[in-house]
Formats: C-alpha cells, sequence, structure tokens
C-alpha cells in the first residue's frame, strides 16, 4: 500500500481528536507557537501549559519580553527544567525585536539565525505558526514513522538521512496539508502511538502499520537512554535555582548552602550555572538571578 494511503485516516483522526491547547488554537500568534516550542523541549504538555498561560500574559509579544530582564524570564519559568531555554527564549525575542521589527519570521532561514533556535524549532515554528511546508521531526513524528513505515518499535538516537528521506516523501504537497500532517502525526505519538503501551487498536493506521503487521517486534538496537535525576546536578542546579527565584533580592551563600550536602557537587553546579548566566554574583558571597 503506498505512503501516501496513511494521510487521509491520519488526518481525519487529527480532526476528532487534536487536544484543545493554546498555542494550536486558530487564533493563536506566532509568538505563542514558538514560547511552546521552546517550552515543550523535554517537558509534558500538562506542565508547560500553566507557565505558558502565564508568560503570554505578561509577555504577549517578543517586545515585551526583550524589555525584561533575564531574571524576571528565569524566574517566570518556574520548575519546568532545563531553564537555559528562559535565556535562548530571552535573547530569541531580543533578536526578533531588533532584526523583524518585533514579529516572529516565517522563513526557515531568518528562524534558524535566531539565538537557541535550531533546525526542528525553525521547522516547527514555520509550519505551526505559519503554515509553512517542512518535515518536521521530533521525538512522538519519529516514532510513528518508524513503527508505521519503518516497522521498528522506536527510531535511533539521531535523525538520519534516510529517516528525513522517508518523512520527506510523506510530506503532503499542499503547504497547508503538510502542516497539518506534520502536527497530526505529532498528536499521534504523543495520545496513541506512545513510546510505553501504544493503543494500537485506537490508531487510525493499524491497518498499515509496518510494525503491527510484523508483529511488534521489541527494540533491538543500542540501549535506549533514561534520564535519571535524583542526585544529578540537573537536581542540584534546580534547587539553588528555586532559592534564587523564591528570594526577593540577592541570597547569601548560607541559603545555598543548605539546600545541598554534596559540597563538591554543589560548587561545581553554582559554577556552571554562573557560567551559564543564570545566576549572577552580586557580592563576595551573595547571588541572584541575572
Amino acid at each position: 500500500m503506498p505512503e501516501s494511503d496513511l494521510h487521509p485516516p491520519v488526518l481525519r483522526w487529527y480532526a476528532e481528536h487534536a487536544r484543545d491547547l493554546p498555542w494550536r488554537r486558530p487564533e493563536a500568534s506566532p509568538w505563542s507557537v514558538m514560547v511552546s516550542e521552546l517550552m515543550l523541549q523535554q517537558t509534558p504538555v500538562n506542565r508547560v501549559l500553566p507557565v505558558h498561560e502565564a508568560w503570554m500574559e505578561r509577555w504577549p509579544t517578543p517586545a515585551d519580553l526583550a524589555a525584561s530582564s533575564t531574571g524576571d524570564a528565569v524566574r517566570a519559568w518556574g520548575r519546568l527544567g532545563y531553564p537555559r531555554r528562559a535565556l535562548r527564549l530571552h535573547a530569541a525575542a531580543a533578536a526578533i525585536t531588533e532584526r523583524h521589527d518585533g514579529v516572529v519570521p516565517a522563513e526557515y532561514a531568518d528562524l534558524v539565525a535566531l539565538p537557541g533556535v535550531g533546525d526542528y524549532t525553525a521547522s516547527a515554528i514555520a509550519s505551526f505558526a505559519h503554515g509553512r511546508r517542512h518535515v518536521v521531526l521530533d521525538t512522538n513524528v519519529r516514532r510513528v514513522l518508524a513503527r508505521a513505515v519503518g516497522g521498528v518499535e522506536f527510531p535511533g538516537a539521531s535523525v538520519t538521512r534516510a529517516e528525513r528521506d522517508v518523512a520527506t516523501g510523506l510530506l503532503p504537497d499542499d503547504e497547508a496539508t503538510a502542516a497539518t500532517w506534520a502536527v497530526a502525526t505529532m498528536e499521534l505519538g504523543a495520545l496513541v502511538c506512545t513510546a510505553a503501551n501504544p493503543r494500537c487498536a485506537a490508531c487510525p493506521v493499524a491497518d498499515r502499520c509496518a510494525w503491527l503487521a510484523a508483529g511488534r517486534p521489541a527494540y533491538d538496537g543500542p540501549p535506549r537512554k533514561v534520564q535519571a535525576w535524583a542526585g544529578t546536578d540537573r537536581q542540584c542546579r534546580g534547587r539553588l535555582l528555586a532559592v534564587l527565584r523564591d528570594a526577593d533580592g540577592s541570597v547569601h551563600r548560607s541559603a545555598l548552602e543548605a539546600t545541598w550536602p554534596d559540597v563538591a557537587q554543589r560548587e561545581r553546579c553554582l559554577a556552571s550555572l554562573l557560567d551559564d548566566a543564570l545566576v549572577a554574583r552580586t557580592g563576595p558571597d551573595t547571588y541572584a538571578l541575572p
């Protein structure tokens, strides 16, 4: 069966089952889409929703965010994790304000030139915010295509040329349909073709899925990375940032020392936060958000 036969059932499924997400609504601004894309990286939707709402209320345009401090951005990022994304979004907002009169650009080349915006994010913004025809390969889309077309449970650790060629061959010719296809396959991976316990009985392309037809063979590639949290530098950095976020002004080193018992790890993480410009030294022994 031709691969293009995947289009009608997936698009029909999306029309019926798409979640009501603020950044997917017809009235959503390109800036709302861009904010969501940065926030959703390695972060589930339910955690992003309230932060995205608060962010858009406070900074409805890139110029609004650019006029605020990076410390305000980090504080508003809250506990989403990977707070460097807040700095990237602030830097991108400043660049959009300076280079594009405060309007999120529609062209891939302009988007990928923004600070902190890579291939995936540029393609996603161009597609979801501006209806452009681009291959959008996030984890969910890659998993859907790996199973439906490739017949394997999971894609490789990184995008290959062959994988991109398959995705490009599946992209509808019409720009609007291609943009819908991109978000539909993403949603299918998030809701049905999930990493654990995929709901094949509810899948609109179960009758033409190569992986299902092969008997759902188990993944036999290199071990898949499982992100740890407890005791990691990420957790330590998060604890240190939480103290600074909750403080009104500078914090003495002693308050940071109380959050993490491992001295060497704490000092290493504090140094990395300073290097990343997520924390500023305000005195010999005091620190604050930038």
